[in-house]
């Protein structure tokens, strides 16, 4: 017999011009993993901030049961207290506050206003035993890796005697060994009797720890799946997704590999704080017009500070070494003017850096080549307005329209914009970092697709990625950091995740 801790029944919320849910119904048994996948839009995320109270109870249609009874939330609060906890894909960490005082925030150990540091201390490190960190509950958050971080907000909703905890991307930005940790410890809090919904586009995480998924697509609920009774291949899964088959999750592309567009030699970086160590040691790599080539690393090899310092030196201090842009040297020390060199970097990080998130498409779209729409200094509105039209159409980004704050878009449409904006800039080398994190398989091809595109048109790409199988399936050559140097540069043929990870750990052995 069902033993049914949740049910939301035909759920439909709209916003302005947009339907993000249309009667979604969905059924989670007590003690189970339950994922939830689907496109970037589908509705995923705004379910969840139904279900727990971000967006109140009189904002939407429909009923949620918890425990048997119907419950209508106010706040984020109201769902806590009953046990309900989401942990989202950006933490809500203080990165300068301790573990302790992070875990008990707005939660705080306290008797008539004043915090008991040393019970508060106490039960943190009961919780931190309890997810497997064994960090000092005095630690700041901001000297602990992501990872951890993620072990961390877990710990603070056990603090809140947390009975169905949701997960929107956990591992988002984890590197395949925390991934793994993650999933494992989920499963085995599952043996203990707790209930999770885990959002995730990674389709081989799904099939790891599920017990049932619920396909959503266009705001509407597709199909649940029973893990255990049924044969669930990824293919499956994606044709609910998408509607459709993914024949080739890569799309082909033949194209001739001309001259040498970008060269960087022996670059040298320290790091932005702690001013005394050098994160990046004389990295020589070159890439070739039509050519899209990788850069493969564990996290915390120095792929981001390498590509954020040849970008205006937006990371790192006493940077040294040079950059060449068809065999001349150029001047790359502002933003500015690796951008006029023809240079654009696409950063991991569309929320905070990639975007202005309460600005709308148009204005993101044309933010970094304001003079492409500009006449005389003047900004011709017109234009604007066209050239986001073009983009939107181009890159399929599904919004109200072109003056949609970009903060109410999808992941992946959010990643289209920020795209858009470099593909504005008609950049000769195109510097991608994790460009299709935490978006959907179906927006990914169209990624790739638009990769393949930027290739055929003679341009360069350099992609960053924690995906092996997206670097082998995208990248002509691959090169390999490990600890802020280039310890191998591998063509297609000879590059496998056997090869890159062999480099990895022979480099940590010569140290």
């Amino acid at each position: 017999m069902e033993n049914i801790i949740l049910e939301m029944r035909n759920i439909t919320k709209t916003f302005p011009g947009v339907k993000a849910l249309s009667n979604v119904n969905l059924k989670v048994q007590k003690g189970e993993i339950h994922a939830l996948v689907g496109e970037n839009g589908a509705g995923k995320s705004t379910l969840m901030k139904v279900l727990s109270g971000v967006y109140p109870a009189g904002s939407y249609e429909g009923d949620i049961v918890y425990e048997g009874d119907v419950r209508n939330f106010k706040v984020l609060k109201d769902s806590e207290e009953i046990g309900i906890v989401i942990i989202h894909q950006e933490l809500a960490l203080v990165p300068q506050l301790s573990i302790a005082e992070n875990i008990f925030l707005g939660n705080e150990v306290a008797s008539n206003g004043i915090i008991r540091w040393d019970e508060a201390f106490a039960k943190a490190k009961e919780l931190l035993t309890k997810v497997g960190l064994k960090e000092s509950p005095e630690t700041l958050v901001t000297d602990i890796g992501v990872g951890k971080q993620q072990l961390v907000e877990i710990a603070k909703a056990f603090s809140k005697s947390v009975k169905l905890l949701i997960l929107d991307e956990p591992t988002a930005s984890l590197n395949e060994k925390d991934s793994d940790a993650l999933l494992n410890l989920l499963m085995e809090f599952r043996n203990q009797g707790l209930t999770s919904i885990i959002i995730t586009h990674k389709l081989n995480e799904v099939r790891k720890v599920a017990d049932h998924i619920t396909v959503l697509r266009d705001g509407m609920t597709v199909d649940t799946l029973d893990c255990h009774t049924q044969e669930i291949s990824e293919d499956i899964i994606i044709k609910n997704m998408v509607g459709r088959e993914l024949a080739d999750r890569y799309p082909p592309r033949s194209v001739p590999i001309g001259e040498t567009i970008l060269e960087v030699k022996n670059w040298n970086a320290f790091h932005q704080q702690h001013r005394d160590r050098q994160v990046l040691h004389d990295i020589n790599i070159n890439v070739r017009k039509g050519e899209v080539v990788g850069i493969a690393g564990l996290m915390g090899a120095g792929r981001t500070e390498f590509a954020m310092s040849v970008f205006g030196r937006s990371y790192g201090h006493k940077i040294s070494g040079e950059v060449l842009m068809d065999g001349k040297a150029v001047d790359v020390s502002t933003v500015r003017r690796a951008i006029d060199a023809g240079l654009a970097y696409v950063t991991e990080d569309r929320k905070v850096l990639g975007l202005v998130l309460n600005d709308n498409i148009v204005h993101n779209t044309t933010l970094a080549n304001l003079q492409g729409v500009s006449r005389a200094t003047v900004i011709d509105s017109f234009e604007e307005a066209r050239v986001a039209t073009d983009y939107r159409s181009k890159l399929r980004i599904r919004s109200s329209g072109i003056f949609q704050e970009a903060v109410n878009l999808s992941g992946g449409n959010q990643q289209k914009v920020v795209l858009s904006k470099w593909l504005f800039s008609n950049p000769d080398l195109l510097i991608l970092d994790e460009p299709t994190r935490g978006i959907d398989v179906g927006a990914k091809y169209e990624i790739y697709s638009i990769i393949n595109q930027l290739a055929a048109d003679g341009k360069g790409v350099l992609m960053i990625s924690s995906e092996m199988p997206e670097l082998l399936g995208t990248c002509d050559r691959i090169y390999v950091m490990n600890e802020g140097r280039i310890v191998a540069e591998l063509p297609k043929e000879q590059a496998s995740q056997e090869t890159i990870m062999r480099a990895i750990m022979r480099s940590g052995e010569k140290k």
